[in-house]
């Protein structure tokens, strides 16, 4: 039978079939409810997993950077018992033999800082190009500011063999980040001179490159590892892990504070230090230059 022929239904059974309708729509949208309700329950429990793991890995990451540091440790190929690695001209380092720091041979840091600091193997050398030894922090916006305005008179003078740079890369700021960022970062640029003393001066670049602001977390130790394979080094991974040279930036954070340095950067010329005294008021470049024409 056509639809056209089939029998008109009474408004009972309209409203019978309207009812049975409404039930479905009823049915069809519990279902749905209770179909989010259950995504948006496991949603939330996938956020809460997720949040715990991301904590998890946070205070597991924040345990290992700030886990007690050995006081005594080796020091790095290429680097000296002050902390220092020293650069000549072009990608040249000064070769020292391996030693061995221990923070109790630190003598105690002075109740006030004396008035004209000496830094230990920072004095002037006959014959020798002009010595200029840089305390410095890479967390350290004033430091950044310095490399800023006067790497290129540095490298320059360096590459004309007439000044030698020492960088001593101090844990002075850890304070400043959540991770001990200033002697991670330190300890790293150990290892890169250690593996590949070509490449220090480079990296030392990078780390100010890409300087992370004060109060933060800082650089990770894998953006640490991999900005030095970034910069063409020897893979130092191992070196980073298991905190190789972190007793070394120790002791020579140490060792610094003991001597009177307060803050960073700190700059001897010639064993002197500049912004003290007769160079009070002269500009670092001129200052330098002054010490290299005097030895001409």
């Amino acid at each position: 039978m056509s639809p056209a022929n089939e029998p008109r239904q009474s408004k009972a059974e309209r409203t019978a079939a309207a009812r049975e309708k409404a039930r479905e729509i009823r049915e069809a949208q519990l279902k749905k409810d209770k179909r989010n309700k259950l995504l948006i329950g496991w949603g939330i429990v996938a956020a809460v997993v997720a949040i715990i793991v991301v904590v998890a890995l946070v205070v597991t990451s924040n345990i290992k950077n700030n886990a007690p540091v050995a006081d005594s440790g080796p020091t790095p190929a290429n680097g000296n018992v002050h902390g220092g690695v020293t650069l000549l001209a072009n990608t040249n380092v000064a070769k020292t033999d391996a030693a061995t720091v221990k923070l109790s041979d630190v003598p105690a840091a002075p109740a006030t800082p004396p008035a004209d600091l000496k830094a230990p193997g920072a004095d002037a050398e006959a014959g020798k190009p002009v010595k200029v030894v840089l305390y410095i922090d890479f967390i350290c916006p004033v430091c950044k500011n310095f490399e800023a305005q006067y790497n290129d008179t540095l490298t320059k003078l360096r590459n004309d063999g007439k000044i030698t740079v020492e960088y001593r890369p101090l844990g002075f700021l850890d304070t400043r980040s959540t991770t001990n960022y200033s002697s991670r970062a330190a300890a790293a640029a150990a290892c890169v001179v250690n593996e590949s003393p070509e490449k220090y001066a480079a990296f030392v670049d990078a780390l100010f490159a890409k300087q992370p602001a004060e109060g933060s977390a800082g650089l990770s130790d894998n953006e640490l590892k991999k900005m030095a394979t970034d910069t063409g080094a020897q893979n130092i991974d191992k070196c980073v892990d298991d905190k190789t040279y972190r007793p070394y930036v120790k002791y020579t954070t140490q060792e610094a504070a003991a001597i009177g340095v307060t803050g960073t950067p700190t700059v001897f010329v010639e064993g002197k230090q500049w912004g003290k005294g007769d160079s009070a008021n002269t500009p670092f470049d001129q200052y330098l230059q002054a010490a290299v024409d005097a030895k001409k």
